[in-house]
Parts: structure tokens; sequence; C-alpha cells
């Protein structure tokens, strides 16, 4: 699976390179409605964070394109527990480098598109806080996450004086197990991930 992520990723970039001067390219940014789902999570509350990024877009025709994005992720999950009389909020703090690829289906001349495709994600923080206090635990998060989904988006039309904004909502569903040899919160876990996001393409 890890094999064909990266080839399907590398191949876009290759498309990129040779395409360039027919990419639209943007960036975006938005909020997460991030959490965790499994056996040993199955209480606890997502993670409120941010999302922010690269994005390019390339048209076969008139409805059918790709979109590739390079976005920084903050995600994870809380919770908070009473123990021995005593309120304790648990923070798991995930942040990733996010690289999708997805296919665009535009409806028509309205605007609105139908995206969905798969998505790496490459771990550049993971962090584990007990009442604000930062535990040196060994949580042992895999270095790469897998994941899946899909949404909506719409582009506002040129000639408005929204010209090349765009709106988005987007939901992924992890493939592959966030740890590995974990004690603290188990091994078999996975993100998902609500984003509603912002953009502007140039």
């Amino acid at each position: 699976m890890k094999k064909i992520a990266l080839s399907l990723i590398l191949g876009v970039f290759a498309l990129g390179v040779s395409s360039a001067q027919e990419i639209d390219f943007g960036v975006k940014g938005g909020v997460n409605f991030a959490k965790l789902t499994g056996d040993n999570v199955e209480d606890a509350d997502g993670r409120t964070g941010f999302h922010v990024g690269l994005t390019g877009e390339y048209m076969f025709n008139d409805t059918f394109g790709l979109q590739g994005e390079v976005v920084y992720s903050t995600q994870g999950l809380q919770t908070e527990d009473e123990i021995l009389g005593q309120n304790v909020e648990q923070v798991l703090k995930l942040d990733y480098i996010n690289v999708p690829v997805l296919a665009k289906f535009y409806i028509a001349d309205s605007g609105f598109s139908i995206d969905a495709g798969p998505q790496i994600g490459f771990l550049v923080s993971d962090k584990y806080e007990v009442n604000g206090e930062n535990v040196d635990d060994e949580l042992n998060a895999e270095t790469i996450d897998l994941s899946a989904g899909g949404g909506v988006a719409y582009k506002f039309k040129e000639g408005t004086s929204l010209e090349g904004f765009n709106i988005s909502a987007r939901y992924m569903i992890g493939l592959s197990n966030v740890y590995k040899d974990n004690d603290t919160f188990g091994d078999d876990i996975t993100n998902s991930n609500l984003q509603v996001s912002l953009g502007y393409k140039f």
C-alpha cells in the first residue's frame, strides 16, 4: 500500500514538472476536527487543530482533473477524566505533512466539484501531554500514515469579487495504524480527520 501511494504521488509530481504551465497553483488553510479511532480511544474527544499548505490543480478537460497538495496538519485527540478525585486532561498531538492526491469531478459549470483520493502523511511531531505537562513517553508513532477519503469543494466563478477563492470540506479515514508496540494507547488505532478549508488559486 505504501509503495502504491508513493508511486502515485511521484507520478503526479512528474506530471506537474512536465506540465507546470498548465497547473493552477494556490494556497489553502483551515480547521481540522481530528480524532483517533480504535478500541482504547473510543471515549476520547477529538482534537481541534489547523492545516495550511500549497495546492496544485491540473485539468484534463472541463470536468475532470487532479489536485495535489502539501499540507501541514495538526491532529490527535484529547481526553478529560477524573482519577482519584482529580481532573486529568490528556492531549495527544500528532502533526503531519500530508500529501493528498485527489481526483476532481466538476459538476458542469456550477463551480462545485466532488473530490476523492488517497493521502500519505509524514509525521513531524508526536507529543503526549498530561495537564499541560509534556510526558516523555515512548509512544512509537509510525512515521508514515496512509489514508483515503473525499469531499466537496466550490470554486468561485471568474468575474466575481471572489474570483480565485475556493472553499471545501473533506473527510479522511486512516488506512494504517498510528502506533507500533504502544502500551499507552494500543496499536490498533487509526487517524480520522474532517477538514474545512479556504483556498486561493493564483
